[in-house]
């Protein structure tokens, strides 16, 4: 076939073409190895990391008893949620109370109730619920006869228990399951119903939330403190974690964030933030014995395991709940 003009003009340009030499393939697939290469040792410097992590966290849950990863993420999610109701609409912390204070109540009734104690838990969380908006729009008064009004509902629900052929069991006495009752409303609901008292006066959130981060200050430090640092006990029968280096720790804290809080958040004298962090020390270690005490006497390790890394929502309250009526006080008098 005779070659036309086009064909002619197709070769010449390929001739004229530039061949790719092998010496050019040759940087392309060392660069591209180079990029892989650098690729797989991140990859395996993330899965170290991953690695040792684990292994850390591992370690101090063996020491502490706690998950501190699964600590820190459920712990910010409920701190996300208390800032947003307290900051920005107060009458949001009603409801971010009265969850609390249901879970927490049922979690407890369900612990004494698998250590032979029948409470009934949905009156107890109907009682605890209602103990709430009293708080917030009656202030204590409200607070009180409120508390009042479930311990007789709460009461009344078990006597009429008891008053069925179906409902009475062997070896049950109404007497400690009445008590029983009784003790739930107070520890939970009506401590917890100051903070929402606090929180209902003309800038009585901040006190609310001065006094909450005090009370994780002192958790953090004893914290980190025990873990790091901690060889001698404080009370090894009752808490065998909890140690004289870790309560150290809980008192440095507390003491450089009550008098930060109290100067630069509710604007008062930095000796008024010094009472707090001393008295919250106190109590709210105080509570966090108490609590355990509580477990070991009813034969558990934790309240419940509805929030990871920290037990149940009273393992998380043990401390708060004590030092709320500890902070009221304050605010009455010094807020």
């Amino acid at each position: 076939m005779p070659e036309t003009p086009e064909s002619a003009s197709a070769a010449e340009a390929a001739e004229q073409k530039p061949a790719r030499s092998p010496r050019r393939w040759g940087r392309g697939a060392s660069a591209r190895d180079e990029v892989e290469a650098a690729i797989h040792d991140i990859e395996s410097k993330v899965h170290d990391l991953e690695a040792k992590a684990r292994e850390m966290d591992a370690r101090i849950e063996a020491r502490a008893g706690r998950s501190l990863t699964k600590a820190i993420f459920f712990g910010l999610v409920l701190g996300f949620a208390l800032l947003f109701s307290l900051i920005v609409i107060k009458q949001l912390f009603m409801v971010f109370a009265a969850a609390l204070v249901a879970f927490t109540v049922y979690e407890l009734a369900s612990a004494l109730r698998f250590a032979g104690r029948d409470i009934p838990r949905l009156p107890l969380v109907i009682a605890s619920i209602g103990v709430i908006p009293p708080a917030f729009y009656l202030g204590a008064p409200g607070l009180w006869w409120a508390f009042l009004a479930g311990v007789a509902f709460v009461s009344l629900w078990r006597i009429i228990e008891t008053a069925r052929p179906a409902m009475r069991q062997p070896g049950v006495s109404l007497r400690t399951d009445l008590a029983a009752g009784i003790f739930v409303l107070s520890y939970v609901p009506l401590l917890a119903g100051f903070a929402v008292v606090m929180t209902a006066q003309p800038g009585g959130e901040w006190w609310v939330l001065a006094y909450l981060i005090v009370v994780i200050a002192i958790d953090t430090g004893a914290y980190a403190s025990g873990v790091l640092f901690g060889k001698h006990p404080m009370a090894p029968r009752i808490s065998p974690k909890k140690t004289w280096e870790g309560f150290a720790g809980s008192v440095v804290a507390a003491t450089i964030a009550g008098i930060l809080l109290a100067v630069f958040m509710i604007g008062t004298q930095w000796w008024v933030g010094l009472v707090m962090a001393v008295t919250l020390v106190g109590v709210a270690t105080l509570g966090d014995l108490t609590e355990s005490l509580i477990k070991r006497d009813l034969g558990i390790k934790d309240i419940s395991t509805w929030l990871p890394g920290h037990g149940g929502f009273l393992d998380r309250l043990d401390s708060m709940l004590p030092a709320t009526i500890a902070a009221y006080v304050i605010f009455t008098f010094l807020g």
